[in-house]
């Protein structure tokens, strides 16, 4: 069990005006956390409002806010937060480039990521496990809390999609928190979960990535030409990595201010996909995550053509220092050019 105490977290909150913040762009698991934390808040007499920054992209994500009834609010559309405003955020740190600095106070933090850049809270809970959904549910199990089927149901599923069914990242704390999750929550809820949750413009993404990929080894790049969701990014990173020859998977996206880019690692005993992109990206752009998954951001010009090789470069140098890389392997394809960053041969 954790050395965190929930209960503090609580006295820290009574009284204040309290937000509880997730990244940008918020995926499933960091849905759930917010959610669960909401109900475990109000149930000890401390009500709080989800917010985030950015937009839901993910179609999983926005159905969640349907099925589970979830309720949260766009960070422009907070006009009245103020300084005294107290922020938890949740499935992600202070000082992370995926989460915008709102006006509140950060006075706590409850996050599953590597701390890259540390900062003090007055509550503080970050842990390596497969899920933040899991920390949440233990807060729960050691205060005895009583959870309602809804709730429950959500928490398993962010800890389902954040674990990808419990082959990444997964730890003890994330199959013995599912267990006392599932046992009471809504099934019903978790199926319907599992179904029209993609998009058809979402193919267009698949294909681009499919028809671009290219192979040093076991690791495989794929780019997307088009602005793309960061969740499409991440979910067709977890695609390339399924091919039987990949073991590291390096996906990335052309935006108008620069190049998104999302890694997976199936070996991250010897390649630690954080790592790998912080090192990647260090001086021209940030970047950060698990040992499994991470994502990052590279700034460029707008009008300035980024060839395929540099992007490999970057990486390559790092993962094959002594350039033994055998030759790519390359579906036939032409170079291709889009509105903002152009990938060339």
């Amino acid at each position: 069990m954790t050395n965190a105490n929930p209960m503090m977290l609580v006295e820290l909150l009574k009284g204040h005006r309290t937000y509880i913040q997730t990244h940008n762009y918020p995926d499933p698991d960091a849905v759930a956390s917010a959610f669960g934390l909401q109900t475990f808040l109000r149930y000890h007499g401390v009500e709080a409002r989800i917010c985030y920054d950015g937009s839901v992209e993910r179609m999983s994500t926005k159905k969640m806010f349907k099925v589970f009834q979830i309720e949260a609010t766009d960070a422009d559309e907070l006009k009245d937060m103020t300084e005294d405003d107290y922020i938890v955020t949740v499935d992600s740190q202070k000082y992370n480039a995926n989460l915008t600095d709102l006006i509140g106070d950060e006075v706590a933090c409850i996050d599953h990521h590597p701390t890259y850049i540390p900062c003090e809270y007055r509550y503080k809970d970050i842990r390596t496990v497969g899920a933040c959904a899991s920390l949440i549910t233990e807060y729960f199990v050691i205060t005895d809390t009583p959870m309602d089927a809804n709730t429950a149901a959500a928490l398993a599923y962010g800890i389902k999609m954040d674990t990808n069914d419990f082959i990444r990242g997964a730890t003890e704390l994330d199959v013995d928190m599912f267990d006392y999750l599932f046992k009471q929550a809504d099934k019903e809820k978790i199926r319907e979960m599992y179904s029209n949750v993609m998009e058809l413009s979402d193919l267009n993404a698949y294909a681009a990535a499919i028809e671009s990929i290219r192979i040093f080894d076991e690791v495989g790049f794929a780019s997307i030409p088009f602005d793309c969701p960061d969740a499409m990014i991440a979910i067709i990173s977890d695609f390339i990595l399924s091919l039987e020859m990949i073991t590291i998977s390096i996906v990335y996206a052309s935006r108008s201010e620069g190049i998104k880019f999302s890694v997976r690692s199936e070996v991250p005993q010897k390649v630690d996909a954080g790592e790998l992109i912080r090192k990647a990206l260090e001086g021209i752009g940030s970047g950060g995550g698990h040992k499994q998954m991470a994502g990052g951001f590279m700034p460029t010009s707008a009008d300035t053509p980024v060839h395929r090789a540099q992007i490999e470069a970057l990486f390559l140098r790092i993962l094959d220092p002594e350039n033994k890389s055998k030759q790519a392997l390359t579906p036939d394809s032409l170079d291709l050019c889009y509105d903002g960053v152009q990938f060339v041969e």
